[in-house]
């Protein structure tokens, strides 16, 4: 097969350019997904104020908490599918695939409901009062109302990759994104926090129903909907493969929420604005790492399914000395976009965007070992072994983090805070070492 072929296959060769040309639409997808908080904390912070802007930095957590259900249906049944297509049984894949869309929509709007629910009082837990209560309230409950919107297209940016079309993905991701910059630009401004509450659903919203749409008429792709069944034991399978994810995105949030709980006492407002603007930026430096996973992960499990051993060798070398250079060229960026970001930010507070700016630089160099952890915990999923997956995914974004953010302000004040993600992504690295070597003639990727 040529270097010039237009339509990439998960039965190609794949090369560098091949690969990376293949991925480019996921990891586009994830970093457009992660500009919705992004944006909206830009023009609340300098629209709307400081209060307003570490209301939402208070809730967001809670919101992706829930949110990670999606990230578990499409990345736990993307592994699935892809696996019954490299056995050569199309038709039971579209029909794995239309039911756990089915399972996502009722999961989303169980989980909205929930959560109206508890907005308040989680909100109050945190040590919200005042205005900042009732601002994380506010938005909180818009965003949960299109839930199962934004669980949606968290699903379909896994599965447009197993239908090879992840450039389709792209674009309605593109157009999401778009959406809601264009939106905030509009709202905030009369309506403020609402108005940019409101620019993140109509975006979730578009990146949910297009796709449905697209799924639901003939289309050239691998997957489409057709009338289906009740597999409760490939419902049970993708929640396990999908458990890393799941986790994941749980204990990101747990962490996130504990990182509030400890700047609050230790600086009050200024403490969690800062740690909102350096999530920020590490969501989307982060979502580059988790793009190539999940445009990866159906590679990699098509070339199981295929029993093709000497691809999943390739694929695994490539994506592992990607994974470290992309590292290094991150934390260099992080560490010297970090003034002028801050000053984007906060420059309209002095101390907050020196305390900003301070905490980026120790915080950057988690980057160096992020992507390798985060590729091992995919890699996993993608190989059907749901519970490695989940174990490295966990002792990295909490079981790790949780004890080091508890102690080491001890220590080190706010720096034992910055630094703890650091510490707890070397930590990780030993867990993903080991299981990567106890699982290699399992598998077959060494």
């Amino acid at each position: 097969m040529t270097e010039t072929k237009s339509r990439i296959q998960l039965s190609d060769h794949f090369t560098y350019k091949r690969l990376l040309r293949f991925v480019f639409p996921s990891v586009a997808m994830m970093v457009f997904t992660s500009v919705y908080g992004v944006v909206d904390g830009l023009f609340v912070s300098n629209v709307v104020g400081k209060t307003p802007f570490a209301a939402i930095n208070l809730i967001w957590p809670f919101i992706m908490m829930l949110c990670g259900t999606g990230f578990m249906m499409g990345t736990g049944g993307t592994a699935i599918v892809s696996k019954t297509l490299g056995e050569g049984k199309k038709e039971l894949a579209n029909k794995y695939f239309t039911m756990l869309t089915v399972a996502t929509v009722v999961l989303g709007i169980v989980l909205s409901a929930v959560g109206i629910c508890l907005v308040r009082p989680v909100s109050v837990a945190l040590g919200a009062e005042g205005q900042m209560l009732e601002s994380a309230v506010l938005y909180g409950i818009i965003l949960l109302i299109a839930l199962p919107f934004f669980m949606l297209q968290t699903l379909f940016q896994s599965f447009f990759v197993a239908a090879e079309k992840p450039k389709l993905g792209l674009w309605i991701t593109v157009g999401a994104g778009l959406t809601n910059i264009v939106l905030d630009a509009v709202l905030v401004f009369p309506f403020g926090l609402v108005g940019a509450a409101l620019a993140t659903v109509f975006s979730q919203v578009v990146g949910g129903v297009i796709p449905l749409l697209y799924f639901f008429r003939k289309n050239g792709s691998l997957l489409r909907f057709t009338k289906t069944k009740f597999y409760g034991k490939v419902l049970l399978r993708t929640c396990t493969n999908g458990m890393s994810e799941l986790m994941g995105n749980i204990s990101a949030s747990l962490i996130g929420t504990l990182f509030n709980i400890q700047l609050m006492s230790l600086e009050g407002e200024n403490g969690v604005s800062a740690y909102g603007v350096i999530m920020y930026v590490s969501f989307l430096f982060a979502s580059i790492f988790f793009g190539y996973s999940v445009g990866s992960a159906p590679v990699i499990g098509y070339n199981y399914g295929a029993e093709n051993k000497e691809e999943l060798k390739s694929l695994f070398k490539k994506s592992l000395r990607l994974m470290i250079l992309g590292g290094a060229v991150m934390a260099a960026a992080s560490i010297s976009a970090s003034r002028p970001l801050s000053e984007i930010f906060v420059g309209y507070d002095r101390k907050l965007c020196d305390m900003t700016a301070h905490g980026f630089v120790l915080y950057a160099f988690h980057f160096l070992l992020c992507g390798v952890n985060i590729f091992a915990s995919s890699m996993f999923t993608a190989l059907n072994n749901g519970m490695v997956s989940a174990i490295i995914s966990f002792l990295r974004t909490f079981g790790f983090q949780v004890v080091l953010v508890l102690t080491l302000p001890m220590v080190w004040g706010i720096d034992g805070i910055w630094l703890s993600v650091t510490i707890a992504e070397v930590l990780a690295l030993l867990v993903s070492i080991f299981f990567i070597l106890k699982n290699k003639n399992k598998y077959g990727y060494m």
